[in-house]
């Protein structure tokens, strides 16, 4: 009965201490990006999120965050275009069916409301660090986590021979997890 006690109590203050997993979902997110093409801006956005994120709102600098985001639901509204960023030259799927990010740490911001967030992010294989600020809001039994940064596509591989495409694009997140 003591033992069990114990594993009752070190659940609860483990929980107290960690905060609460949540779980990234589709539904109420969003995982956008918008890249000049021949000097236009296109966009498109990617589903089938999945990972943990663990988040205390009374201590959010100890969140972390490892999330997942299936390359091949990549949408911008035109079907072979959609198809020919599949591809080996630009995402790969078939290779790296998974475009992933892991926190390492988070900072409060400068600006109230506002956190920043230290990690990495692998696309294809390549891994590189990346901070950008964000905001954290309650929402339906959950967070909603919000922010955007800007990624150099020729860092990760993607699109290299492409004299289209500009090199940078921004990425906007608006990730729900409950």
């Amino acid at each position: 009965m003591k033992r069990q006690v114990l594993s009752f109590s070190f659940f609860i203050f483990s929980f107290i201490l960690f905060g609460q997993t949540y779980t990234p979902v589709d539904d109420g997110s969003r995982v956008h990006f918008v890249i000049d093409n021949f000097g236009i801006a296109t966009g498109g956005d990617f589903k089938g999120l999945s990972g943990t994120i663990k988040y205390d709102p009374s201590n959010p600098t100890t969140a972390d965050f490892d999330v997942n985001i299936d390359a091949s639901t990549v949408n911008t509204d035109i079907e072979s275009r959609d198809n020919h960023l599949r591809r080996k030259e630009y995402l790969d799927v078939k290779n790296y069916p998974k475009l992933s990010f892991k926190s390492t740490r988070i900072t409060k911001a400068n600006k109230d409301g506002y956190l920043y967030m230290f990690g990495t992010i692998t696309i294809k294989g390549v891994t590189k660090e990346i901070n950008f600020p964000f905001t954290v809001t309650a929402k339906n039994g959950g967070y909603l986590f919000e922010g955007s940064f800007k990624l150099n596509r020729r860092d990760f591989g993607v699109g290299k021979g492409s004299i289209s495409l500009s090199d940078d694009l921004t990425v906007s997140l608006s990730v729900f997890a409950k």
